[in-house]
């Protein structure tokens, strides 16, 4: 027999308690969690509940109400915990009253709620626990969400196809009204609602993923993670794209200062320490005037940098076991919420070599490639044998290294001195060149790396070459007079790497709450 009620429970007056003994209310408002509960409930996730595990068994869920539909004397409702849905089911009977139903039926969605029911076998294609439902004894509303909503859930997780077949329909008349396209902004604005979205929800637990198995790979090769500052006296990269800002403002300590753009200097100062081969998981600060799919204002640095024997291929060999400890991991261990995103945000499996070398280009043999594919400039112009590369000729590059070595995952070697910043070790055979690489996704750079400078006079020299000035980075030029090791790194763009892993149209997709030219909140 059903537990939960030996004859029709009555309405409640108020608050329900629920402290120790299940309450003779079987449904109503519980009052206030409050860490005063010793119930001994043990709630189980609906994503665990199926007939296989749990047929013929009461459980305790707390979960979302998605959607409800009551009519007359039953009642069902659709519960979603993350990105998984049950559906609830209740019919007027002794233990279910008409009151039952109908405060069932009048919750509003997103409300939270704890649900007792039994499990039972049934074909519910709408949820994706499909092969069950639950048949509900006692309900009661935790948290209350308000009924007007700034965004519904099933409107922001629609594809894009979805939205164009039924935009389709209503052109011809087949029927009156076409799905809502929710755009970036009102998801950003309401990000705590649009986080709710199951491909959404999926993509922070990607982004997680990838952080763990990087984290992972390098802890197994013998690197250690440290942590470096992000207020510095001076920018860690030269140039303008800074964030300044007034140390100590208002003090008798106040001094110009500003946000890292990278771990750069710091991480180079670790080797120099004789902690061999380091990395970094932390946040990144770029005034990048760039309000693009691409760019983010503060985004999450991947940073390594580790002591080399002979040459930087050394620290590329390492880049290619990480990564690929990335992919195979995503692949193998996350085809759940790789497919809940690709419902939404359909895309094509990453090419990439599992086991061995990825693809390597020599950047003398891009420009070549490009001049004789007649491409220039996008103002008109040739292609330089030293320039750097714009977004275009990159994404050309990609799909000609795509349809002839069948991989989405390269490197593009020596770059220009020209185009490298002041601690790039310049190559031995022709200093017109570095010893220096970019790594690429989909046509799209996620890592710019090199061997850097270890000698203290090149270092000061490139310096004034570049445009910094030496005395704004004593403390990291002294580094190198001590003893220096051969070195070499790089950096990787976190949210960059989730958006082209996954084919996103946007890499604000891959922030919990970005960052960029025009947004600060939330």
């Amino acid at each position: 027999a059903a537990k939960g009620g030996g004859g029709e429970a009555p309405a409640p007056s108020g608050p329900v308690t629920y402290a120790k003994e299940e309450p003779k209310e079987t449904f109503g408002d519980l009052t206030t969690v409050q860490s005063n509960q010793d119930t001994g409930r043990q709630f189980v996730h609906v994503s665990q509940i199926d007939a296989a595990g749990f047929e013929g068994k009461d459980v305790w869920v707390r979960c979302r109400v998605h959607n409800t539909r009551s009519k007359g004397n039953n009642c069902f409702l659709v519960l979603r915990q993350s990105g998984s849905t049950l559906q609830g089911a209740m019919f007027k009977s002794e233990s279910v009253s008409k009151e039952m139903i109908k405060f069932s039926g009048a919750l509003s969605r997103e409300t939270i709620v704890d649900v007792k029911g039994t499990v039972v076998r049934a074909d519910v294609k709408s949820c994706t626990q499909s092969d069950v439902e639950l048949s509900v004894l006692r309900i009661y509303a935790i948290s209350r969400a308000e009924p007007n909503l700034p965004l519904q859930i099933e409107d922001a997780g629609r594809s894009e196809a979805e939205i164009v077949e039924s935009e389709k329909k209503k052109a011809a008349g087949e029927v009156e009204g076409a799905y809502i396209r929710v755009g970036n902004e009102i998801r950003l604005d309401n990000r705590i609602i649009d986080l709710r979205v199951p491909a959404q929800n999926a993509i922070l637990r990607i982004k997680s993923a990838v952080c763990h198995y990087y984290r992972s790979a390098l802890l197994e090769k013998g690197f250690c993670e440290i942590q470096t500052p992000k207020m510095i006296a001076g920018a860690s990269e030269g140039g303008a794209d800074v964030f300044k800002f007034k140390y100590m403002e208002g003090s008798r300590f106040e001094r110009p200062a500003c946000l890292a753009q990278s771990p750069q200097l710091y991480k180079q100062m670790a080797i120099m320490g004789d902690l061999e081969r380091v990395f970094e998981v932390g946040p990144v600060f770029r005034a990048e005037n760039s309000h693009t799919g691409r760019h983010l204002t503060e985004f999450t640095g991947l940073d390594f940098e580790m002591e080399i024997k002979e040459s930087y291929s050394e620290a590329l060999d390492m880049t290619d076991y990480f990564m690929c400890k990335i992919f195979d991991g995503l692949r193998t261990n996350h085809q759940k919420d790789l497919q809940v995103i690709s419902q939404q945000y359909p895309f094509e499996p990453l090419k990439f070599n599992a086991t061995g070398r990825n693809y390597r280009m020599q950047y003398p043999e891009a420009i070549r490639l490009m001049r004789e594919a007649g491409l220039k400039n996008e103002d008109g112009s040739e292609i330089s044998d030293t320039q750097d590369l714009s977004t275009p000729l990159e994404k050309w590059l990609g799909e000609y290294v795509h349809n002839k070595h069948q991989t989405d995952f390269w490197v593009l070697e020596r770059y220009p001195y020209e185009a490298r910043p002041f601690y790039t070790m310049p190559c031995a055979d022709d200093d017109r060149y570095t010893n220096s690489y970019d790594v690429f996704m989909r046509g799209q750079e996620i890592m710019s790396g090199a061997q850097r400078v270890h000698t203290a006079d090149l270092l000061v020299k490139q310096c004034k070459d570049k445009g910094v000035d030496p005395k704004d980075l004593v403390p990291y030029i002294d580094a190198f007079k001590y003893g220096a090791s051969p070195h070499a790194g790089g950096g990787i763009g976190l949210e960059r790497v989730v958006s082209l892993y996954l084919g996103l149209d946007n890499v604000r997709k891959t922030s919990m709450f970005p960052r960029d030219p025009t947004r600060l909140t939330p």
